[in-house]
């Protein structure tokens, strides 16, 4: 009788990969005993409203020669959101690929999430909470942790686990859930730490530096992760602020009220103060207000440099779909295990049907063009996934 390979999923954005990256791996296989390890990584885009520093292709061969077995994508739709979008999104992929374990990063490894999940997704509906106009829905997300769980989110990984557990517990079928506690410097760790594990924070700030330290990169990322950083294009958003600044400046207001999350008049706000910023930290403070948090503005320049409407994110959101990266030879044979199960169409390259103004893959096209303009790397056309 052939035994049937087990897999344990990881949600990751690998902005780049690095070492503690390779510890959380490691651990995950370890702590699940898992034949497979599956990476749901958020592609060109991320969580936060930013360009990956370096594209989806080369941080998936990075994850996959150090030691991940299957990779895919996570769509823009739910990669650009709010943590409880995100992990919606990525847990529902997981679900599907048939995966029995979450492993996943956090402040406190101590917590009950698979308990603290089944109890947030029964809870009544939060809309109570969200009243205030004059906080930030971060601010009262945390309030209400407090007030129904004794918990406080304000870390930004323990705020992920928690929506990693509402999500799965909504699932048909529950994962289990497998915290990790993060080894050495913090999710916002602006400097290296002189230790081997540095934050992505500030690995992305070495590497954008006059005359980095080659050297006090090497010792913080693997070597497939050090060889892109050294010689392929970096991008951030001091790269796209002039793209953005032209698409603001060049849109009527009604153009800006289509854009994906501009609401309550924000599209008049964006008008007024554009023309008195010289580069994106600039805009970003501009455009503050107690109402909405940095990442949220974030995440809304970024829609509006890609120039994403709401129609476009409700259709893509009807239509599931994986989309494949890349695998080595055990992620292979787990996909010939699972595929016939799938109830969702599997990817692995990308043609007019696909990738053309009506395919599952349009937007996540729409949004490549312009990373690869900027790359000079194919993104989508003519790509398949890696083999490791």
């Amino acid at each position: 009788m052939i035994k049937l390979l087990q897999a344990t999923g990881m949600i990751v954005e690998y902005n780049p990969f690095h070492n503690g990256h390779l510890y959380h791996l490691q651990q995950a296989r370890k702590r699940t005993q898992a034949d497979v390890l599956i990476a749901v990584m958020s592609g060109n885009y991320l969580q936060r409203g930013e360009p990956a520093i370096i594209d989806k292709w080369q941080r998936t061969k990075a994850a996959l020669i150090n030691g991940v077995d299957l990779v895919v994508e996570l769509p823009l739709a739910t990669a650009v959101e709010p943590a409880d979008r995100f992990a919606q999104g990525a847990l529902a992929i997981l679900s599907q690929l048939g995966c029995s374990a979450l492993a996943f990063g956090t402040e406190n490894e101590q917590i009950d999430y698979q308990a603290i999940g089944q109890r947030l997704a029964t809870l009544p509906t939060r809309h109570a909470y969200f009243r205030d106009y004059k906080q930030t829905y971060a601010t009262q997300l945390n309030q209400y942790y407090q007030d129904t769980l004794n918990l406080n989110s304000d870390a930004p990984n323990h705020l992920l686990a928690l929506s990693y557990a509402t999500s799965n517990a909504k699932l048909a079928k529950p994962l289990k859930l497998i915290p990790i506690a993060r080894s050495g410097a913090q999710y916002l760790d602006q400097e290296l730490n002189g230790s081997a594990i540095a934050s992505a924070t500030s690995i992305r700030h070495l590497v954008t530096a006059a005359n980095f330290s080659h050297a006090a990169l090497e010792k913080v990322v693997p070597a497939a992760t050090y060889q892109s950083l050294t010689t392929q294009p970096i991008m951030n958003w001091a790269t796209l602020f002039p793209y953005l600044k032209y698409k603001v400046e060049s849109s009527s207001l009604f153009e800006l009220g289509q854009i994906y999350q501009m609401t309550e008049g924000l599209e008049y706000r964006f008008k007024k103060v554009v023309h008195q910023t010289a580069n994106f930290s600039e805009l970003l403070r501009a455009l503050k207000s107690k109402r909405y948090t940095y990442t949220r503005l974030q995440r809304l320049c970024l829609y509006v440099l890609l120039n994403i409407k709401q129609t476009e994110i409700t259709t893509t959101l009807e239509r599931s779909y994986i989309r494949l990266l890349g695998f080595n030879k055990k992620g292979q044979a787990y996909l010939h295990q699972v595929k016939q199960d799938l109830e969702v169409p599997l990817i692995s390259r990308v043609d007019q049907e696909v990738g053309g103004e009506n395919g599952l893959l349009a937007l996540e096209v729409k949004a490549d063009w312009l990373y690869e303009q900027q790359s000079g790397c194919a993104q989508d056309f003519g790509r398949s996934p890696i083999r490791v």
